[in-house]
């Protein structure tokens, strides 16, 4: 069983605008709560136990989060575990090193050489969807979405029926209708693929360039999720959450697209 997950939860969040000026956009509230609260609810009633967040923005105020954090009914402090990992502390700031690989590459020793599960800390994703990443074999896996409008994220491009033949960022022409939900589980190769990979044109550090290193040695699969996944990036997510939040989840929500 893999018991470990990984947060991705350092960056501030401009596009929240002022919203983000004194906090990370995780810790912006929605019906009293900050965002990542839900976030954490799913993933322990999905059966996680070890979560490790990676921030870096005002760090105090995420201690603080997790210090008063309190977790679903019937799961108590004592029967799970949150670790803070200080990217910056690790790699400096992000004028310096910076994307979607480097949360995984600050918790290298932590893992070891264990399976983990690796999301941003803006995404919210079904408790059902979060258990079916739950595969503890030797193979990593992107979650794969079905989109309306999938030029403008990353679309899966399948190697038969399970596997992962690369990634197509934001294609110009129609290759396919299932995009990178940004959902993944890890086994401990992520780690020596991280190390290979350059910045690519944004300056960054793309953890997809590691899955596309491992694809090509035929070791990421694709699991379909089946309810939702909800962005929160930006100042009218705020409200789209709380709506969503209101009516609960028997709706099907995916990425905005506009």
């Amino acid at each position: 069983m893999v018991k470990k997950v990984v947060i991705a939860a350092a960056g501030q969040g401009t596009r929240m605008l002022e919203l983000s000026k004194d906090k990370s956009k995780h810790l912006i509230e929605v019906k009293d709560r900050p965002f990542l609260a839900y976030l954490l609810d799913n993933l322990l009633s999905a059966g996680y136990r070890e979560l490790i967040l990676v921030v870096g923005f005002k760090v105090e105020l995420m201690e603080d989060f997790v210090n008063f954090y309190e977790a679903p009914k019937g799961i108590f402090k004592k029967d799970y575990k949150i670790t803070i990992v200080n990217q910056t502390e690790i790699l400096g700031p992000k004028e310096k090193e910076y994307g979607t690989a480097c949360p995984v590459k600050c918790v290298e020793n932590i893992i070891g050489d264990e399976n983990f599960i690796y999301l941003y800390g803006d995404n919210l994703f079904s408790v059902q969807d979060l258990k079916s990443m739950n595969i503890d074999d030797s193979f990593c896996y992107v979650a794969g979405l079905k989109h309306s409008n999938p030029e403008k994220y990353g679309v899966l491009i399948k190697d038969g029926d399970d596997f992962l033949e690369k990634i197509i960022e934001k294609p110009r022409e129609f290759v396919g209708d299932l995009i990178n939900a940004g959902l993944y589980k890890f086994t401990a190769d992520v780690f020596e693929k991280i190390s290979e990979i350059k910045k690519s044109i944004r300056g960054e550090y793309e953890i997809t360039d590691a899955i596309s290193l491992l694809a090509n040695d035929k070791k990421v699969k694709i699991r379909i999720i089946k309810d939702f996944w909800l962005d929160f990036g930006s100042p009218d997510d705020i409200k789209r959450v709380s709506d969503f939040l209101k009516d609960g989840a028997d709706k099907v929500f995916t990425k905005k697209t506009g």
